[in-house]
């Protein structure tokens, strides 16, 4: 199973400087929840931006092009399909980032995890998807303390 774990702005924006615009402390909470334990997939600008590198206790796998690139505690990865060679079978493999490693897994993903921040931000990386090829099943309305809008929304392929 693939899994995207997404946080997206109203008007696509998912990053901004090699940073999240927005602060959701809840979110983060999920996003540790959901992913721990089981393989991630990342671009190596997503890996650049951690604060903590590797995220603990889950594999960390990094796709990249520079074929000399390596990460105290990732595992480099030369491609998407090289990525999910390196996951072991039968485990779920969560995508966390950036833009173009979320375009490559899309046509494969069989669920979204994506916070939907109900508001634009000023930003350099960006994704937006087709969402017809999907089936909402689950979602969970929230504010921040000081007012941000945002919802969690489950979806799965049709």
């Amino acid at each position: 199973m693939i899994t995207l774990v997404l946080a997206m702005a109203e008007n696509g924006v998912i990053g901004k400087d090699g940073a999240i615009p927005w602060r959701i402390a809840d979110d983060m909470k999920r996003f540790k929840a959901m992913t721990l334990g089981k393989p991630v997939v990342m671009g190596r600008k997503t890996w650049d931006s951690l604060p903590r590198k590797p995220l603990p206790d889950r594999t960390n796998i990094v796709v990249t092009r520079q074929a000399a690139w390596t990460g105290g505690g990732a595992v480099t990865a030369s491609s998407f399909d090289d990525a999910l060679a390196k996951t072991g079978s039968g485990a779920e493999v969560m995508v966390i980032g950036g833009g173009e490693i979320y375009r490559e897994a899309l046509p494969r993903a069989d669920r979204i995890e994506l916070t939907q921040v109900h508001r634009a931000f000023e930003g350099d990386a960006r994704f937006a998807f087709d969402q017809s090829g999907w089936r909402q099943i689950a979602r969970e309305d929230h504010t921040t303390p000081d007012g941000l809008a945002y919802s969690y929304v489950t979806l799965v392929r049709d």
